[in-house]
This record gives structure tokens, sequence and C-alpha cells, in this order.
């Protein structure tokens, strides 16, 4: 039985080279086990012995050489290397190239099994006690580290062959297959973890391993292959989070951390990210953990591997990574091991570890150590240890560093008052330069209620404001006054002027109550103490103080002063009371005037419901109107008596332009045209609500209106104006002019003018202007015969007899004959007796819009019937070759003619405008003009 037992471990153990080759013939050394021979050796145990041939030269070599290693219970070959373990527990690797000893390894008890890796880096034993271990004989001092879980009845193991640096080895029994994975370099040192396991069928024997293939030989000696169950997520996709974490937990005991990566970077879960750079940082794969880190844009982890990545040394860069994953303890131990050991301080000076920093200083960097217990009094100062504080704060004086020595110093000051040692710390504190731990020490102390002591260091250190205030609270007041010019603080300044006026010293809490801004007090302490009223105003004006103007009213009230009463409250924007008093005083005049601008809209409101309750209605009217209630605006301005009226109807106007609301201009139309009470307005201020609401047309209705009315009580010149300025309204706004607006204007303007030619000595000019006047003479009943007069005087003066004998006729008429003066009736009855009918004939020019001609005087075309432009200046139409406008109203003038006429004239005799010869330029381009002629061809009839 134990031959057979022999026989199959040495089976096992030949599998791993070239398992399927024939044996060659050997001599038979009456052997108890048999290894598992390469091309070039043979092993052969016999009785607690080894025997290594050498196939070629047949030399054979016996093993153990030194019997204290006890009896061999079990080898095996490799393509390399012979492996044997003896009932000693010793584990020998002998090199076949040399015959030497590589590696040799004591165990505590004997070893039953061994299983090396094809290139003898690795080697799985069995020991008596049926338990597993993993030997690493690549290092300087062999490592051996139990299997875990590892199962008693295991009969086998086999090396993964592909990528077999990564250690993963499968050991199997009748029934199941364990798969292992060796972790060789990481934070936490090397370790075995137990992947998992497979069941394996009796009837299948395992012969090798590759990328998680397992071959099994079967009874029939056929070969069948087994994916195990470890490797299966190479071949499936995972789809949800559970599957994907169970895939990434594979890879990484695995040793598969780049296959995690692939499998998170399809699939960027926060969650699996940080589980796959944990998993990278403990394996130290810092490329790897960058990568990771970056798809999960932690950009802190990324700059700090970043600074790390080219660090070599195992241990140092262990030692960074276990800082970064919170072992702090295995840090420092990696430190500690590496060249530099001095990173274990400043990780624990960083991590404010300041017991553990001082223990590795006293080893490491003793020079540190002043330093470090300042640091650390600083942090137990803020905890609150104060003795334990002042006792590192001594032990970190040095006699090199001044700066650090003061910052010791002034934590000794501190510290000591707040154990206390008031003297010995003020005393301190008063040696020390620095200003800060004045003030720092002045707030222990007030905190303590050393008050006296903690003035005078506030003081000391120029923290005047803090001093004064301490000083204040020992009733000091002497040491205040003096402090006062150098204290900013308005609410000390506020407190001592309070202490001041407590006291009786009003002039000094006057002063005081200055300097902290406090207004209101100041104008108090004028008012009730000072009697000042004069100053107590100059505040209130200077700082607007709604409660100083307050105060100064109720002070001219008691002396019967309203209007500066009044005048103080507006000017501080108290305007309800301001109304309130004017209202009891019957002042709201006053009020009403001082206000002016600043009023807002329910002052106005205020001001004119009072107006309205006195019956003022046109007072009401206005702050209605400013008030923006044109309503009742409007209804007081309407009931206005007659002495108001044109005043109340102007205000009316701009009322109910603003208000834009027709119910309002109709009741003020109605109101103007007398549908009201019966009684029509002057009609001057219809044509002025018209104009005002840029109503043109019904403007220009009123504007022929009244401008008959001038004609018939023969103002001329006020009805030329009035229809100048509606023409010009009506053409800005691209109106239709009547013609009859067109023609009174003419007729009105060519009188007007002739007067002028008449007083220049043009007859000619003046005959024909007043020719053109006596044809339409029903439009002048107020001086019928003085134009007809002066119309037969100027024809017969110009030669133009028949013209004088017509209108010379018309005079002698019964209506018009006994109104000639006395002076021209002969005369003219001679001119009717004994006609001379001779007649200058007028000067044909062309007609400028088509360019027939026709006389010079004439203003319709009888070609292209069209109403021509005349010249302002003569009354003559207007010729394309001669054209100019009056720069101010925009009419045209002949103008050569104009010209003529500005020698002896001052001004336009349209627009009455003062015009200087300079400013007319002759026009080459009549068009836009003309465009105004063509639009009038279009014009209506007035109706």
């Amino acid at each position: 039985m134990k031959r057979r037992s022999n026989l199959k471990s040495s089976e096992r153990n030949t599998q791993p080279v070239n398992s399927a080759k024939k044996l060659k013939n050997t001599e038979d050394f009456g052997a108890t086990s048999i290894s598992c021979p390469n091309s070039k050796y043979t092993a052969v145990l016999l009785k607690g012995k080894a025997q290594l041939r050498q196939e070629e030269t047949k030399g054979v070599k016996s093993f153990p050489a030194d019997k204290s290693q006890g009896r061999i219970l079990c080898h095996a070959l490799t393509t390399d290397f012979f492996h044997y373990g003896t009932d000693s527990g010793h584990v020998v690797c002998v090199s076949l190239k040399d015959g030497k000893t590589v590696s040799s390894f004591t165990h505590t008890v004997g070893v039953r099994e061994v299983f090396p890796a094809q290139r003898g880096k690795h080697l799985v034993f069995t020991d008596e006690k049926k338990s597993g271990y993993l030997l690493s004989t690549s290092t300087e001092s062999d490592s051996c580290l139990e299997l875990p879980d590892f199962s008693p009845t295991i009969t086998g193991a086999l090396w993964d062959s592909w990528h077999p640096e990564r250690g993963v080895f499968a050991a199997y029994d009748h029934e199941k297959v364990y798969v292992y994975a060796l972790h060789k370099l990481t934070i936490y040192g090397s370790w075995v973890s137990l992947v998992g396991s497979e069941c394996l069928h009796p009837s299948k024997k395992p012969m090798s391993l590759e990328n998680g293939v397992l071959t099994c030989q079967l009874a029939s000696g056929q070969t069948s292959k087994l994916t195990l169950s470890t490797h299966s997520y190479l071949k499936q996709a995972g789809s949800s989070s559970s599957k994907l974490s169970k895939q990434l937990t594979r890879a990484v005991m695995l040793n598969r951390l780049d296959e995690g990566l692939d499998l998170v970077r399809t699939h960027t879960k926060e969650r699996l990210l940080k589980k796959l750079g944990k998993a990278c940082l403990i394996h130290m794969e810092v490329e790897l953990a960058i990568q990771v880190y970056q798809l999960s844009q932690n950009v802190s982890m990324v700059s700090s591997l970043e600074a790390i990545r080219g660090i070599k040394e195992n241990k140092l860069l262990a030692g960074h990574l276990a800082v970064f994953l919170g072992e702090y303890n295995l840090a420092q131990d990696h430190y500690l091991s590496s060249s530099c050991p001095l990173a274990a301080l400043e990780m624990r000076r960083d991590l404010s570890h300041w017991e553990k920093a001082l223990k590795l200083a006293k080893d490491l960097a003793e020079d540190q150590i002043p330093y470090i217990s300042k640091e650390y009094a600083a942090h137990l100062e803020q905890t609150g240890d104060f003795l334990k504080a002042l006792a590192h704060y001594k032990n970190g004086l040095t006699h090199n560093n001044q700066e650090h020595n003061e910052a010791c110093q002034a934590g000794v000051a501190r510290m000591l008052i707040t154990v206390g040692d008031i003297r010995g710390g003020v005393a301190k504190a008063i040696q020390h330069p620095s200003r800060v731990l004045k003030q720092e020490c002045g707030a222990l102390l007030e905190s303590v209620r050393q008050l006296s002591q903690a003035a005078q260091l506030y003081e000391m250190g120029q923290y005047y404001d803090q001093a004064a205030l301490v000083y204040m609270q020992c009733k000091d007041w002497a040491k205040v006054g003096e402090l006062l010019p150098h204290v900013s603080s308005l609410k000390t300044h506020q407190r001592y002027a309070k202490a001041m006026e407590a006291n009786g010293k009003y002039k000094v809490a006057a002063q005081a109550y200055k300097r902290a801004e406090d207004w209101d007090n100041l104008t108090r302490i004028l008012l009730d103490h000072l009697n000042n009223p004069e100053a107590a105003v100059h505040v209130v004006r200077q700082t607007k103080s709604k409660e100083g103007a307050k105060m100064v009213a109720r002070f001219f009230l008691l002396r019967k002063n309203y209007d500066s009463a009044i005048r103080i409250l507006v000017l501080c924007q108290c305007n309800d009371e301001a109304f309130k008093l004017a209202q009891q005083h019957r002042q709201v005049e006053v009020f009403a005037e001082i206000i002016g601008a600043e009023a807002t809209q329910d002052d106005y409101g205020n001001i004119a419901q009072y107006f309205e309750a006195e019956r003022n209605h046109l007072q009401a009217g206005y702050y209605f109107h400013l008030g923006e209630q044109y309503r009742g605006a409007l209804e007081n301005l309407l009931m206005c008596d007659s002495t108001e009226g044109g005043l109340a109807v102007d205000m009316a106007i701009e009322v109910v332009c603003q208000a834009k609301d027709i119910c309002l201009t109709d009741q003020l139309i109605d109101y103007l045209t007398g549908k009201t009470d019966s009684k029509p307005k002057d009609p001057v201020h219809l044509f002025r609500l018209y104009m005002a609401l840029q109503r043109h047309t019904e403007a220009a209705h009123v504007a022929n209106s009244i401008a008959s009315e001038q004609l018939c009580s023969g103002n001329y010149r006020v009805s030329h104006d009035l229809l100048f300025k509606m023409y010009r309204e009506l053409l800005d706004h691209k109106t239709d002019i009547s013609t009859e607006m067109s023609t009174n204007l003419m007729l009105l303007h060519s009188y007007l003018l002739a007067k002028i030619h008449v007083k220049r000595g043009d007859h000619l000019k003046a005959a024909h202007l007043l020719s053109r006047v006596s044809e339409n003479i029903r439009m002048f009943p107020a001086h019928v015969v003085p134009i007809l007069t002066s119309a037969v005087i100027e024809c017969q003066r110009a030669g133009l007899r028949n013209s004088a004998f017509n209108h010379a006729v018309t005079l002698m008429r019964p209506d018009n004959r006994k109104q000639i003066q006395q002076k021209y009736r002969r005369k003219i009855e001679d001119i009717v007796r004994h006609p001379h009918k001779s007649e200058v004939v007028d000067d044909m020019t062309p007609c400028p819009v088509c360019g027939s001609l026709l006389p010079q005087n004439e203003l319709l075309c009888t070609s292209c019937k069209s109403n021509l432009p005349y010249c302002i200046a003569t009354g003559q139409h207007m010729l394309r070759e001669d054209w100019s406008v009056c720069p101010h109203c925009d009419f045209p003038a002949l103008h050569s003619q104009f010209l003529l006429l500005l020698k002896t004239e001052k001004a336009c005799p349209m627009c009455c405008q003062t015009l200087g010869a300079d400013e007319v330029k002759k026009i080459s381009d009549c068009s836009k003009y003309l465009a105004t002629v063509n639009l009038n061809r279009r014009t209506t009839a007035s109706p």
C-alpha cells in the first residue's frame, strides 16, 4: 500500500514536464519512488534518499548531502530545478545546472508533498498536519505563506501557465478544485487568497491549467477542458451593477487589475471606480490608479499620485500609498524601513499626531523638537489643555530662531495668564514686541475682570478703541478723554457722550455726540440744554435726520414759528407731519410752496383735497393735476370763476393731454363749445386743445373760423399768423390742407406784402397784389373801401389803368361811394367818367410744374391745373431757375427778389423771423418743394 501511494505521488509530480513522452530505458535500483523525468534528468527516491541521475553522463548524485536534514519524503523535478522535502521540515531547491543548493527553507514539521512552479520561483507544499503553504524562493529571504481554507484532502496542485508571474494556481482533490492567487507586492506585504472553488467529477484527473481552463484526463484516456467559475467572467459581459461588482472582485483577486480597468471604463460607476482605485493602491499599481481616478474625476488624488509616480523604492512608495488609504501606522512602518525615514515624521506633523511626532523626532531629528513642540502647544491651547500647552511652549524655545522664539514666548505669556499667573503673563506681554500679543492678553485679562491691566495692554498695543471701553468700565474718564482723539469707534464716543451728559457736562457731551455722529442726540443737547437752535437747524440740514427735524419743529412750534417748523420738516422729508402741522395752523399754502417738486403723489392729493374743501378750485385743480388725479383736476378747473377762466382752461387742456382719457377730453370739448352751460368759450381755447391733442384737422377748422372772425374784425396780422402757424403744423404732420386755408393765407399775405411794397415805392408789385386782394374783397368786409381805394391809386401809379378803372367802378357803387375819403373821391370819379383802359402787360414766365408760359402774377396754371407756389417776397408764382426758401419757415421765394427785399427789410415777410441776405441760399433742385404742390392739387375744399 505504501508503494502504491508513493507511485501516485510520483505520477502527480511527473505531469508538469512532458507528461506524454515515452520514458527512457533505465536501470532498476530497487526504487520505491521515481520522479517525473525530463529529457536530461531522472530522480529516484530510495529509503529516504533521493538519487538524481543525468541521462547523458549516467552520473548519479544523492540527496540529502547533510544527514541533519532527515529523510526525504517527497521530491519533484522541473526544467531547471530539483525540489525535495524531508521529515524534519526542510524544503530544498537544487539547481540542475551546477548542482548547488539555490534555497533551503526549514518548516516546523515534516513536509509530505511539494508542487513547484515550472520556473521554480514558487512552490506549494503540504506538511504532516495536512496544512498547505506557498514558499517563494526568488526573494533574498525565503517567505512562506499559509494557504487559507486549505482542504486536508488535497492530492495535487497545478500552476497557471498563462502569465505565471501572477502567481495563480489550483489545488485539487477527488471532488473539488481550489483556485488560489499570490499577491506578492502590496502595501500589506505578500499574502495568498482563495479565489474560489469548483466541483470536480471523480473520473477527471487534472493535468494542466492555462488562463482558468483546466485540462483533465478521463478514464478512457481522452482529455476534456473545464472553464473554472473563477475565470468565467472573462467570457461573460456583465450588465447589472451586482454582476459588474462580482466580476471586478474576481479580477482583483486574480491580480488582473488591468482587466478590471477595462470593466469600469465601459461602466463608469462611482462605487466600482472607488473599489478598483483602492485595489490599485493596495497593489501599488500607481499608473493604473491614476487612470482610475482620472475616470472618477478625483483631481486631488490624481495630483497626489502624479507626485509619487516616479518613486522606484517599494518601501517609500508603499508608505505614501498607505497614507492615501488612511493606514498611518502601516505608512510609518514603511517609511522607517525606507531610505527616507523622515517622511514618517513629516506625516505625523501633517496629521497633527504630535505625541508620535515628538517620539519620532527624538530618534530621527532632534533639531525639529522645538518646532514640533510649538505646533503641539498651539494645538493644546485650542483644545483647552493650557498647562500642557505652557510646558510645550517652553520646550519650544531655541537659541537660533528669533521669530520662532517670539511665537513661543507669546504662547507662554498667554498660557501664564490663562492658568492664573497674571503678573508673570502681563510682564511677558509688556516685554514682547508684538502688538497682537498685547491685544490677545488684554482680551484674556478682560475676560477674568482684570480691567486696569487689560486697558494698559490695549493702550500699549495701540488698540485705543478697546482701551477706552475698558477704561470706561473702570470709570477712569480722564484716561478716556486722553484716548478719544485716537478712538475711531463711534460707539465708544457715544458711550462717553452719554456719561458726560449724565455728569452735566453738556458742551463736552455735544462734542462727543458729534464725533459719534449721533445727530439726534446732538440736536437734543443743542435745543434742550445749550439753547442753540441755529446750530441744531444746521445739523438737521446737513444730516436730514427725521427725528432731529421733529425736535426742531417742536422747538419752533412752542415759539409759534410755523413757517420754520414746516420748512424743517419738509427739508427732512417728514411730509406727513409737515402737512398735518400746516393744516392745523392753516399754513397749507406755505407747505405747498416749500415742498415744491419734492412732493409725492400723496402729498399732492392731500394739498388738493384741502384746497377743494376751501373752494379754491384753481389751486385744487393744479395740485390734483400734479398728483395725476386728472378727473378731480378737470372737475375743479371747470368750476373756476370767470376771473380765472383763461388760466383754468389752459391748465384743463394740459390735464386732458396728459390723461389721454377720451371721456375727459369730451367733457372739456363740451365745456368749451357751450354744451355744458350754454355759454360757448373763446374758440382760441378749442384751437389750443385740438393742437395739444394733435388733432390737426379739427384744429384747422377752428383756425379757419378764428381767422375768419379776425378778418371780419380787420385784425389781418393776427389772422395771418394764426393761419401760418396752422399751415406749418399741417405740413409737419403731413395732413391735407384745405383750399380755403391755402387761399385765405395767400390773400392775407398778399395784402400785408402790398403794404411793404407801397412803403418801398414798388407800385407795380403793390398794384398786382392789391388787385388780387380786391378780386376777393368780400373776405375783407371791415376795410372794403380803403382797400379798393389803395388798389385804384396803386394801379393808376403803376400804369394799370384798366385795373384802376375796374376797381373805381366797384367803389362807385352806392354802398361804397359814401365811404370814400373826400380827397380821393373826385379823382376816382374822373377815372370812371373818363376811362383809359390801357394796361401794362404782365411778363410771361414758365410754370414751375409743366413749363407752360403764363403771367408771372398768375397762381393757377391753365395747362396743368396746378395751384402754383407763390413767392413770399413778391406774390408771383415761383420759377425753377430762381428758387430759394426762408430758412426759418421753409416757404419759397424767388431768390433774386428775396435778396432785393432783404436790402430794406430785416425779417421774412411770412414768418416775421429776423433774416439776413447771407442766410438765403439758391436751390438748384426744387423737386421736393414741388412735391408739396402736387399734394396741394389733391387738397379738399373746406367744408
